[in-house]
């Protein structure tokens, strides 16, 4: 059983106004701003065009709620962990300089037989190395927090837009690109936020370097004379020139190979999410699966989603292949290049040992600086899939927030009763998202203590009117009015059973220590459970060791415990015997005979337990109220839909 949207007031007895505010400022904690208007792509693009537009837009979509992490609603912490970083960053291009240093040195000296500079050279060496390791292990220490706290930030911002306003249930009622929400909120949001800040401090580090040692080769190798055709042509900065001309073919080569390789890993991050997914809804439904006998079907339906994930797979290989092919034939042929330049220079006399080799180690960090992108390319690109799948997540939100805000589609407004009615609706429509009705106008009054059952065909709308009066459906029009200080309490078809213990499953949605373990016991007891009042305390899988009537049982347990004024029955006793149906309605009269109760359901029998039934049927425009009677006669008691369908009659 899953607790419903309260209007007014939850079944802990939080008014839905204090509620909706401490929700308001928990989510202005990591995020203030209203979600974005979605720019449209223009209507003169092709569908190519149009569709890259909208990859564009998705990644700025995805900064537009993750730049707010160094914003004035952020962690307090970024700016300082940041401007450490990056200090840290300059420091280590520093020591890298003073190794470079080391070498021209050492090897001067070992080209002079000057040991007594040698020995003080190799003294130097360790501090350099101790400082230099002592910076990179801070620098990913502090590199990783970033990456931890910016996601722990993110992740809490886009789950309260998600759980607020019943948002999670409400997706699956709508059209969009927000499959398997759990996958794009924990993989993808995990890469989405580690590797913007690897690929900021490895550009970073990069630039330093480059514009470090690039000065150090221009210093070191100066001019290169080449004698062409009887003249001489004089080449200035040779070292620095062929190490950007080396950097700009890998680059390029790199750049076009790869072209495809954020779209294959786009669809491979999409594909592995749906096997994610098929698995889980095997596990949910295994009980199901197994009576059915449909593990055949659905090994072939495993088999054909793993299919296309190893297709996926097959198609990332070879990208990967042909990324690895220029980036190692990069990596073996960059050391060569500066010791076969200065060669010529080095055996004329023009260039000592010492310069040689910090040309050459000079060459190699510019190299590797330069041949950035080449060796991150590939998780640039499963960045940028998995990007864009947290901000379609978020794009999907946002249309949900925008219609709260608007009335373009129409909304069920909320609001409080007027006299002694404990439950109004008035002229409630029901509506899909696109406008669609299901429900036309309905005008319901419900005085306390009534207990109204609602009839109708399968696919008449009672439980999408039922979601609407408990505040999950959100479009239509019309109202539904609480009387003020009541609580209201939902049991769906399918009870909710969270993990953890048996005594937190009964208690549920309040915490498991809000009653005692005998009142749980007393609770299971009524409901014909006490043979599992010794395992409250057992934490075990029960939502797969319940049956389906056993679960449908420990729902009226928290009945009992919860004493709602309001119960909400959708289809509550489906999977319960007749006897024991009979059992469960009668219990709930007898022990809140106050609540009202509103019951969705098909069978006659539970006409006995309700003293009106009001019944829909569906028609071309949406199902319509046809009938209301009271099946316990009262006095004074003015029906007026009763009188219309007499007249008309």
């Amino acid at each position: 059983m899953t607790d419903v949207k309260i209007k007014p007031k939850s079944v802990d007895g939080t008014e839905q106004g204090g509620a909706e505010k401490s929700r308001q400022e928990k989510a202005s904690t990591v995020e203030v701003a209203p979600p974005p208007d979605v720019i449209e792509p223009s209507q003169k693009l092709t569908p190519e065009e149009a569709e890259q537009a909208r990859k564009r837009y998705l990644l700025r979509r995805f900064w537009i709620s993750a730049r707010r992490y160094w914003g004035r609603s952020g962690d307090r912490f970024a700016w300082p962990c940041s401007i450490g970083l990056l200090m840290m960053i300059c420091m280590n291009v520093g020591f890298q300089y003073g190794i470079n240093r080391w070498n021209r040195g050492i090897f001067d000296a070992i080209e002079r037989h000057d040991a007594g500079t040698v020995y003080y050279l190799s003294a130097v060496f360790v501090p350099l190395v101790l400082g230099s390791v002592a910076l990179v292990t801070a620098q990913v220490y502090v590199r990783m927090m970033i990456q931890r706290r910016w996601r722990s930030w993110l992740t809490k911002a886009v789950i309260t837009r998600w759980l607020a306003n019943g948002r999670y249930y409400q997706l699956n009622l709508i059209g969009g690109d927000h499959k398997n929400p759990e996958a794009r909120l924990s993989e993808d949001l995990r890469i989405a936020t580690e590797a913007p800040v690897d690929f900021i401090a490895g550009v970073i580090a990069a630039f330093l370097s480059a514009s470090t040692f690039i000065v150090v080769l221009w210093t070191i190798g100066g001019a290169l004379t080449l004698p062409v055709a009887g003249s001489t042509i004089t080449i200035p900065g040779f070292l620095v020139v062929t190490a950007v001309l080396y950097a700009v073919i890998t680059s390029t080569v790199i750049a076009v190979i790869g072209r495809h390789f954020v779209q294959v890993s786009e669809v491979k991050n999409q594909v592995e999410a749906e096997l994610r997914y098929t698995l889980t809804r095997v596990r949910e439904n295994g009980e199901s699966i197994a009576l059915l006998g449909g593990e055949e079907e659905e090994r072939s339906d495993l088999d054909k989603t793993f299919s296309n994930v190893l297709r996926q797979w097959a198609l990332l290989a070879r990208q990967h292949m042909r990324t690895t092919f220029v980036s190692h034939g990069s990596m073996l042929i960059a050391p060569v290049v500066p010791l076969l330049l200065c060669a010529p220079k080095f055996l004329a006399g023009g260039m000592t040992l010492g310069e040689v080799m910090q040309a050459a180690s000079a060459f190699a960090i510019v190299q590797t600086a330069f041949g950035w992108l080449v060796d991150n390319y590939p998780r640039l690109a499963d960045w940028n899939a998995c990007a864009r799948r947290v901000a379609s997540l978020m794009m999907s939100l946002d249309g949900l927030e925008h219609a709260e805000q608007s009335d373009v589609l129409g909304r069920i407004r909320h609001g409080e009763t007027k006299g002694n009615a404990i439950l109004n609706l008035n002229d409630l429509a029901v509506s899909l998202d696109d406008g669609t009705a299901v429900v036309k106008e309905t005008q319901v009054e419900i005085a306390p203590g009534e207990r109204v059952l609602v009839a109708g065909e399968s696919g008449s709308g009672k439980s999408t009117l039922v979601r609407a009066i408990a505040g999950l459906w959100p479009w239509g029009h019309g109202s539904v009015d609480f009387h003020g200080d009541r609580r209201l309490f939902m049991l769906p078809q399918r009870p909710y059973i969270p993990s953890g213990t048996l005594r937190r499953a009964v208690a549920y949605p309040r915490a498991a220590d809000s009653w005692t373990p005998e009142e749980i016991k007393a609770a299971l007891a009524k409901v014909g459970l006490d043979y599992l009042s010794e395992k409250i305390e057992e934490e075990a899988p029960w939502d797969q060791i319940l049956s389906g009537g056993e679960k449908q049982r420990l729902a009226f347990a928290r009945l009992l415990l919860h004493t709602p004024d309001i119960i909400v029955l959708d289809e509550a006793t489906s999977a319960l015997d007749e006897k024991s149906q009979d059992r469960m309605m009668g219990m709930v009269i007898d022990e809140l005979p106050a609540a009202t109760i509103i019951s969705v359901a098909h069978r006659a029998e539970l006409e006995a337990f309700h003293s009106r039934k009001i019944t829909l049927e569906r028609r071309e425009g949406g199902a319509k109220l046809v009938s209301d009677i009271d099946l316990v006669p009262r006095k004074g008691r003015r029906n007026l839909i009763l009188r219309v369908l007499d007249n008309r009659r």
